[in-house]
């Protein structure tokens, strides 16, 4: 009776599993915040700030990366377990979430529909959200598993005395890596395993899987030899990060070849592993092997474009995603045609998934210009720098310049605010435009504005 009557207490604008996932996100930081308060969470003597405890769990539950202070040496043993927690359950958590909303949101529609996006979705009906929940964990596990196998017995060989030590490190880095999080037990992250393929190979390759979504690695696992019958998200997707990765690959390597700071000195093999490490991190990926404040500022500035497109969507990436950035660049495609509709493929894309995603671009484009703004005020920070880090928040990215640790507490409690907002808020938003159930009866007389 107790909790039927709690439950009836719950407003329905709230009880809403789409309204809920931000609420549940904050409980979660919220929790991790106070762990990591707790006395025995910090090395040392001293007992850990506030402020550096919300921002590492907020960074943690986001799976963002960007710290305050050094992980390695700030958080102690347990510290380093309840941040690898936090980062997991952010993982986990917002995959299974974001699949299963579009399972409640589809199961209000009306049959038609429903049938269509059981279809797209590969999904028979709602009594598939356990299994889906259960596909999605041992999915990630096993990758995460298997790149942790790689690790280990690399930095066993190579930089680990004690088989522990390397099997902690190698666990840890594989949970960053797959979940697209920046935290490192390292003070330089992957500094010290700058140019070894060994290590930045199978990393690159865990960031950039865990980048794709459940979803496109479903398909894929049931079809991926036949291209021709995939879904368009998973061809924008797999064509999308493809195609982004090598521009980013390809213009490391071409823009930081005489770079001395960065590949100038390394052999050629090193070179092509790192330019493979710069293609990917930016993604969402958050580790890096070189200091992103000394390369050169046209990289710097790709970089900020590929962290605010991010990853895919219903993944472990932040970001716009990238079903959303190549969407728009078919609707300017199609206006540029002066074509009717938007069609991708042999498919047309609705007016309402049009709507959405350049709702979301401008929104975003709103927040991280505005963030950038209120650290450029607040602090010392140049364009470029404040640009840099308030883009790699909101794509809850992790790469840094180094200049979080700098900021004061307004300018932290922005980067805060930024990496839920990138986290939650994307899916949250388009939620909200699919929730409206309720179409006018009548339609306004038209007028047309002077555009452009």
């Amino acid at each position: 009776m107790v909790s039927s009557s709690w439950r009836w207490r719950i407003p329905p604008a709230v009880a809403h599993p789409v309204r809920l996932l931000p609420l549940v996100f904050l409980a979660l930081i919220l929790v991790g915040t106070l762990l990591l308060l707790l006395p025995f969470a910090r090395a040392g003597e001293t007992n850990p700030t506030f402020m550096d405890a919300l921002f590492t769990a907020t960074s943690a539950v986001t799976v963002t990366g960007l710290t305050t202070v050094d992980t390695g040496s700030y958080w102690s043993p347990i510290g380093h377990v309840i941040i690898l927690i936090l980062v997991e359950i952010g993982g986990i958590g917002i995959i299974a979430l974001a699949t299963v909303l579009g399972l409640f949101i589809g199961g209000r529609l009306g049959l038609r529909t429903q049938m269509l996006a059981q279809v797209d979705m590969h999904v028979v009906s709602l009594g598939e959200v356990r299994p889906l929940f259960r596909r999605v964990t041992v999915t990630l596990l096993g990758f995460q598993a298997v790149t942790a196998i790689f690790l280990t017995v690399r930095y066993r060989i190579a930089y680990f005395d004690s088989l522990p030590e390397a099997l902690w490190n190698g666990v840890f880095d594989a949970v960053m890596a797959f979940n697209n999080a920046g935290f490192s037990l390292n003070s330089d992250s992957l500094g010290r395993y700058a140019g070894d393929e060994a290590v930045l190979l199978p990393v690159s390759v865990a960031v950039f899987i865990g980048a794709v979504g459940f979803p496109v690695l479903a398909e894929l696992y049931r079809g991926w030899r036949r291209p021709s019958r995939w879904t368009i998200h998973t061809r924008l997707t797999v064509w999308g990060s493809l195609l982004l990765f090598a521009i980013g690959a390809l213009a490391f390597l071409a823009i930081e070849w005489a770079n001395p700071a960065t590949l100038q000195d390394m052999p050629l093999v090193d070179k092509i592993v790192t330019a493979i490490e710069g293609g990917v991190m930016p993604r969402s990926g958050g580790l890096q092997s070189f200091d992103w404040n000394l390369v050169e500022a046209e990289t710097q500035a790709i970089a900020v474009v590929m962290m605010f497109i991010g990853g895919g969507s219903a993944s472990t990436a932040g970001g716009i995603k990238v079903t959303t950035f190549l969407l728009l660049a078919f609707v300017i495609l199609a206006e540029l045609r002066g074509d009717p509709e938007v069609q991708i493929g042999r498919r047309s894309v609705s007016g309402r998934t049009v709507r959405t995603a350049i709702s979301i671009a401008l929104l975003a484009v709103m927040l991280v210009y505005g963030g950038t703004m209120l650290l450029m005020l607040w602090s010392d920070a140049s364009h470029i720098d404040a640009l840099f880090e308030v883009t790699s928040a909101f794509g809850t990215t992790g790469l840094s310049t180094g200049l979080t640790p700098e900021l004061d507490t307004a300018s932290q409690l922005v980067l805060i605010g930024l990496m839920f907002i990138g986290r939650v808020g994307t899916i949250a938003a388009a939620s909200a435009f699919v929730l409206r159930r309720r179409q006018p009866r009548y339609h306004l007389p038209e007028e047309q504005p002077i555009i452009g």
